[in-house]
């Protein structure tokens, strides 16, 4: 929305690579990629992550790509994804160390990587890590200056909070879901990317880090509770603003932001491509109607709702001359505020997402890159994705965690099944966490 801001888009030579070619422009900053393994802000801070799915991994993700020591704590029963851990990304600049919970030792050796840890991430449901003798009583009686970080959907009290749950749930409960689409018809799924990654990771990532600069100023740590429900509901704040103000209606598809807006929305072309229009401001909006091939004094006033199907229509039937890159090739390097929509490997070639180094490739994997950046400490991709239990012995020895090193455990084949395996089915026993141990469980 910033009036300061142009949006360049591909040209049509640029914009679609060859059919399953996911390689992105030689300029990827692979300096990243061979960052030495200290590399960022975070670097001395160390985090014990108990191994989940979903949001958990991916705030531990973040840390590490910080330059955090994050140890993951994986169990040997088989990963629930059924994804190969060497391309699980969300693993990536970790190390992975095996440890039974449910052995008679297990604890005990979660408590001795507590003890030497700053930040400590689960995302059990509340109180299953209690009944396994890692909870946050234990493990700040032991430090008292950790950081006990909770992920969870539904949060650690309240009436669902002992409730199984998935990303669509949580974002639906707290009203976002309902925002999102056409005023017809069902509405639009966001993937697991607004409630899992952006009100659960996120806020995890911003609450353990807030609470160490706390811990780190008064030798007292505490307890994080990172509920989905409410980073969602947080994020929608400028909306709850608008909703009071009067100037947002509480349905989909009706507003200035959701898709109701003609000159905010997407449009199909010719080709059965699509095109993002988000040109808000009046400067803008000028550039993109002359752009398109359209007079802006024949055109419904754009300042009247009542005006906007009669606004959209017109848009729709000129976007439908042409074919997606053909249009792009029009607005490309304008302020029109227009972009076509890419797949994930049209994205990996975009040529300003090249120059900046927003995807790269590192050991032998197409990914995005580390974010955010710094100046004086950048972050990096020091470390593959780990395979579970592959670093055991030197965890043991960097840690100073000796039994940890004589666990009959340690080893370095992984133990999850190929990504062809179908995902082990979830232990839903009361008194232990569920195989698919994630932040809804």
């Amino acid at each position: 929305m910033s009036d300061t801001t142009a949006h360049a888009t591909p040209s049509a030579a640029n914009a679609t690579p060859s059919a399953g070619n996911a390689a992105p422009s030689t300029r990827t900053h692979m300096a990243d990629a061979a960052a030495p393994r200290g590399a960022g802000p975070l670097t001395g801070v160390r985090v014990v992550e108990l191994a989940g799915i979903g949001p958990g991994p991916f705030a531990a993700m973040l840390l590490a790509d910080m330059g955090a020591d994050v140890v993951r704590v994986d169990r040997p029963e088989p990963s629930p994804l059924g994804i190969s851990p060497a391309h699980d990304l969300t693993n990536r600049n970790k190390r992975s160390v095996l440890v039974d919970l449910k052995s008679a030792d297990g604890p005990a050796t979660v408590m001795a990587l507590a003890e030497r840890a700053d930040i400590l991430i689960e995302g059990y449901r509340p109180g299953v890590a209690e009944r396994l003798g890692v909870g946050p009583g234990e493990c700040l009686a032991a430090n008292p200056a950790l950081v006990y970080g909770r992920m969870t959907g539904w949060g650690q009290v309240g009436p669902l909070a002992p409730r199984a749950g998935h990303d669509i749930g949580y974002i639906a409960t707290a009203g976002a879901l309902g925002m999102i689409g056409t005023p017809v018809g069902p509405p639009a799924i966001p993937a697991n990317l607004l409630g899992d990654y952006a009100g659960g990771s996120l806020y995890l990532v911003t609450g353990v880090l807030a609470a160490l600069l706390n811990a780190r100023a008064t030798g007292e740590g505490q307890v994080v509770d990172a509920a989905i429900v409410d980073g969602t509901a947080h994020l929608t704040s400028i909306v709850w603003g608008m909703l009071a103000s009067g100037t947002w209606q509480d349905g989909r598809g009706r507003n200035l932001l959701d898709g109701g807006c003609p000159y905010y929305a997407v449009y199909e072309t010719g080709d059965g491509g699509w095109m993002a229009v988000g040109a808000l401001e009046p400067q803008f909006y000028r550039e993109f109607v002359r752009l398109l091939g359209l007079a802006a004094d024949d055109l419904p006033d754009r300042n009247d709702p009542r005006r906007w199907p009669e606004l959209r229509d017109r848009f729709a039937a000129r976007f439908k001359t042409a074919a997606r890159d053909e249009w792009a090739a029009v607005f490309e390097g304008t302020d029109a505020c227009v972009a076509p929509v890419l797949s994930l490997r049209e994205a990996a070639r975009h040529p300003h997402l090249a120059d900046r180094g927003t995807f790269t490739e590192a050991h032998g994997l197409v990914q995005p890159g580390v974010a955010p950046r710094f100046s004086a400490t950048p972050g990096g991709l020091r470390l593959p994705p780990a395979v579970p239990g592959a670093h055991t012995p030197e965890v043991a020895r960097d840690w100073g965690v000796a039994r940890l090193g004589a666990r009959p455990e340690t080893s370095t084949s992984p133990a999850a099944p190929p990504a062809t395996s179908p995902a082990a089915p979830p232990d839903e026993s009361p008194d232990e966490p569920p195989a698919a141990q994630e932040a809804e469980r």
